[in-house]
């Protein structure tokens, strides 16, 4: 994004001024971890298995620091993001190839993101499904209006909804009065998780819709709208800062999505509700469950915080893989229509075609096109911070190296299961 590049400035001195200039990116990118493509996952596992997939979370959310970290390392130090690094390695043909699969899993992310806008507008306004998607379309517009601001008040939106998030969740919570010892033994890994097709299904769709390969390329391409020094210690200090933002904001991410996945065993599973699936039958039986007429509405709006923010950022991670593999410059408003519309015209269909009905199932198809995509985009970025001729000496030692490429072979192999297991359930 040649707008945003090197436009926001970064103290000389102070922890904390440092701080707050270096936070945001990873906030940008935390919330494709909390979006209503993981609703479904984390409702489903807290209503059928209660708190014993905590730990799935937690695993999924190491994962995601790590690889996260990474491309923030990698646009720190190599000044590109990972889709022009694709575009400048790769031989042209399979950056066409990486760019099609990329646009088609942030046009598949961007569905569950305005189903999920959609299904809130509708909860909360009776306003209908398809109407919703529509009206999504305006998010183009606030961004361009606050990234001609500047970038700061991006992100500060998306730093508010997902405040709203968190409140309304710690909220619910409160209202639930969850079992607190359960919830803690949750962090425990279970065995029932290898003799437990169902309960392995669902924790696998946990791993499998965790890291979205659009945060990838938006990640590597944010921590550049920093101007930090072009020395040594620069660099230093920016990957650390880099990280303490990641981590502080995707551990967000973590309890927002353990949140949900409490509400729903405190909720849900207590009542011997194990069936729930569809985010309004969530939002219908809500309240009737709790006996507090708002708790619905709390849920609904930090599902239109949730989806809003998430069809933000996928956007934003449009508009930069499309210039990175494609080296076009197009006007801002052009670049973000564009993507905006790949995202809502397959919505507009599958809303047209399904209705109100099977929108759990559409959320779930998503995470599926998400995982045919994913590791093309971690793999490169393994192999790229993992190369001195791009990262100097802030190569991958050899520890991180290990780590990251098992990461990497772990999270396709679960990827891979999930394809082959969902497919297996929608043929039989």
């Amino acid at each position: 994004m040649p707008e945003a590049h090197r436009t926001v400035h970064i103290p000389g001195v102070g922890f904390w001024r440092k701080l707050w200039a270096f936070s945001g990116p990873g906030f940008l990118v935390a919330v494709g971890y909390m979006d209503p493509g993981n609703w479904a996952t984390d409702i489903a596992g807290g209503s059928r298995f209660a708190y014993r997939l905590i730990f799935v979370l937690m695993i999924s959310n190491l994962m995601a620091v790590l690889l996260q970290t990474l491309a923030a390392r990698f646009g720190i130090v190599a000044q590109r993001d990972l889709a022009q690094a694709c575009r400048e390695y790769y031989s042209r043909r399979t950056s066409i190839f990486l760019w099609i699969l990329c646009e088609i899993a942030i046009a598949a992310c961007d569905l569950a993101e305005v189903i999920g806008s959609a299904i809130a507008l509708n909860l909360l306004f009776g306003l209908p499904l398809i109407w919703g998607v529509c009206l999504t379309a305006f998010d183009v517009l606030a961004i361009l209006y606050l990234q001609h601001r500047g970038f700061r008040w991006l992100e500060a939106l998306v730093v508010i909804l997902i405040g709203t998030m968190g409140t309304c969740y710690l909220a619910e919570i409160i209202l639930a009065r969850p079992d607190y010892g359960a919830v803690a033994r949750g962090f425990v890994p279970t065995p029932e998780l290898f003799t437990n097709r169902e309960m392995l299904y669902i924790a696998i769709g946990m791993l499998g819709a965790t890291v979205m390969p659009h945060n990838l390329y938006l990640h590597s391409s944010v921590v550049q709208t920093r101007a930090i020094e072009r020395t040594r210690e620069g660099l230093k200090t920016a990957m650390r800062y880099n990280f303490i933002d990641s981590f502080l904001a995707l551990n967000f991410a973590f309890f927002i999505n353990a949140a949900i996945l409490v509400m729903a065993a405190a909720t849900f599973f207590r009542q011997g509700m194990t069936g729930v699936a569809e985010i309004q039958d969530a939002y219908r039986t809500l309240s009737p469950l709790l006996g507090i007429p708002f708790a619905s509405a709390l849920f609904a709006i930090a599902l239109l915080c949730s989806g809003q923010n998430s069809t933000i950022t996928g956007t934003l991670a449009g508009q930069i893989v499309m210039e990175g593999f494609l080296n076009i410059r197009l006007a801002p408003w052009l670049r973000r229509m564009i993507t905006r519309l790949l995202a809502i015209i397959p919505a507009i269909i599958a809303v047209a075609f399904y209705g109100t009905r099977g929108t759990a199932r559409l959320l779930i198809f998503s995470q599926v096109i998400l995982s045919l995509q994913l590791s093309f985009a971690v793999f490169p970025l393994v192999q790229f911070t993992s190369d001195s001729a791009k990262m100097g000496e802030f190569v991958n030692p050899r520890w991180l190296k290990i780590m990251a490429w098992t990461v990497a072979i772990i999270i396709a192999g679960l990827n891979a299961y999930l394809l082959v297991q969902t497919f297996a359930s929608w043929v039989g």
